[in-house]
C-alpha cells in the first residue's frame, strides 16, 4: 500500500500575501530530500499556489502517521526561520501552536491523505488553492464524479454506472455523513450547497474503504478562534480505469464559482485555475485560484509534475474569472462580495458590534427617548 500525503502552510509571505520566497523552496526541498535519503518517505515534490507552500510526500506509513506528521511540522519550522531572517510578512502564520503533538491536524496546516494500492497505471492530480476555504472543492468534486454533463463516464463506462459514495463533513459539529450517487444526488446537493459548513471530505467507489479522491477540511480560525489567515486548500483525485478521465477531473475547473476567501479571508471571489506561472496573488490579494499538478505513480515514485492548467483551453474560463471578480469589486464592503456575517465571527466584526451594542433599543421606541449619547455617538 502507498500513502500519499500532502500537507501545506503559509509560513511567512513574499510580497505580503502574494507569493513563496525562493529561500523558503528552497529550505523545504532540502528538507524533504533529507527524509527521503533517511528512507522515512519513498518520494517528495515541493508545491506552491500563492504564499502557501504544499509538501507533497509518498511512503508506506498509513494516514495520519505521526512521523510523516512531525517532519512536515519540522520542515514548515525551517521555512519559517527563513521567513523570519527575512522578515516577510505572516511569518510562521498557519502554524498555531507552539510544538508538535503527534498529529498536524488541528495545528494549522491544511492535510489531505490516502492509503491505496497502486494500480497498473495511477494518474493523479493534485489541486493546491489558494485565498479560498475547504468549500471551494464542494463544485469541483460533485461535477468531476457526479455530473455526467462534466463526467460522460458516468453514463458510457460501465464501471463508473453505478456512481460513488461521497463523505461529507459537518465543519460546525465534526461529523460525517456518506452519500451514494446517484440515488442520493438530491440528498447531497443539499449538505454540499452550504459549501461554508458541508465539505467534501473523501470520495469512495460504492461500498469501499480507499478513497478515490480526498481534500483537506481545516479551517483556521475554528482552531485559532480568531481570523488568522485563510485556509487555502488541497485536493488529491485519482484518475483513468473507472474513474474521472484527467480531462473530466480537469474539465470541472472551466466554469468558475464564486468560493469564500480573497481580500482578509472576507470576501467572494471567482475561483480561477492558473498555470504555475501565474500562481501569486496580486489584486486585492487574488482573485482566488487553484493550480493542478499532474503526476504518475510509479512504485511510489512521483513522476512529473505537469503544469495541467497551463493550456489555452483554460483561457476562457481565465477570462470569466476576471469578469466576475470584476463584477464583484463593484460591491464594495456590501455583500454578497464581503461574505455575510455568520461568516464574518473571527474578523473586526464581533469588536465593532460590542463597541456601539448600547446604540440599539427597541424599534419602537420614539427616537427622542433614545438620549443625546444615542444621537450624538457617530459625531
Amino acid at each position: 500500500m502507498i500513502t500519499l500525503s500532502v500537507i501545506k502552510a503559509d509560513t511567512g509571505g513574499y510580497v505580503g500575501h502574494s507569493s513563496v520566497h525562493p529561500d523558503m523552496m528552497e529550505a523545504a526541498n532540502a528538507s524533504l530530500q533529507e527524509l527521503r535519503d533517511s528512507g522515512l518517505i519513498i518520494d517528495y515534490r515541493v508545491g506552491r499556489v500563492g504564499d502557501d507552500i504544499a509538501l507533497i510526500m509518498t511512503h508506506q506509513h498509513g494516514v495520519d502517521s505521526e512521523k510523516i506528521h512531525g517532519a512536515a511540522w519540522d520542515v514548515f519550522a525551517r521555512t519559517t526561520e527563513v521567513a523570519k531572517r527575512l522578515k516577510l510578512y505572516g511569518a510562521g502564520q498557519d502554524l498555531l501552536k507552539d510544538a508538535f503533538a503527534g498529529t498536524v491536524r488541528g495545528l494549522g496546516p491544511g492535510v489531505a491523505e490516502m492509503e491505496f494500492e497502486e494500480r497498473k497505471s495511477e494518474p493523479v492530480i493534485i489541486f493546491l488553492g489558494d485565498k479560498t476555504s475547504p468549500g471551494a472543492w464542494n463544485l469541483p468534486l460533485y461535477r468531476m464524479f457526479a455530473d455526467p454533463f462534466n463526467t460522460p463516464g458516468l453514463v458510457i463506462d460501465p464501471n463508473m454506472h453505478e456512481g460513488f459514495d461521497f463523505e461529507i463533513l459537518d465543519l460546525y459539529e465534526n461529523k460525517v455523513a456518506r452519500f451514494r450517487t446517484p440515488a442520493e444526488l438530491y440528498d447531497l446537493l443539499a449538505f454540499i450547497g452550504s459549501s461554508s459548513r458541508y465539505v467534501i471530505r473523501n470520495i469512495y467507489r460504492p461500498g469501499e474503504t480507499e478513497p478515490v479522491a480526498a481534500t483537506s477540511t481545516q479551517r483556521l480560525s475554528y482552531i485559532a478562534g480568531e481570523y488568522v489567515g485563510k485556509d487555502d486548500p488541497v485536493a488529491i483525485v485519482r484518475c483513468q480505469s473507472g474513474l474521472p478521465a484527467v480531462g473530466e477531473a480537469l474539465e470541472a475547473f472551466t466554469q468558475p464559482h464564486f468560493v469564500e476567501g480573497w481580500m482578509r479571508g472576507s470576501h467572494s471571489g471567482p475561483l480561477m485555475p492558473v498555470g504555475f506561472e501565474q500562481s501569486d496573488t496580486s489584486r486585492f490579494d487574488g482573485p482566488p485560484r487553484v493550480v493542478a499538478l499532474g503526476f504518475q505513480l510509479n512504485r511510489g515514485r512521483l513522476v512529473g509534475p505537469r503544469d495541467m492548467f497551463a493550456d489555452p483551453g483554460f483561457d476562457k474560463a481565465r477570462q470569466i474569472a476576471l469578469e466576475m471578480a470584476e463584477m464583484m469589486r463593484r460591491m464594495g464592503p456590501f455583500e454578497p462580495h464581503r461574505l455575510p456575517a455568520e461568516e464574518m465571527e473571527y474578523t473586526a466584526m464581533p469588536k465593532i458590534l460590542a463597541r456601539v451594542k448600547d446604540r440599539f433599543v427597541d424599534a419602537e421606541e420614539p427616537f427622542e427617548a433614545r438620549g443625546e449619547d444615542q444621537a450624538a455617538g457617530a459625531r
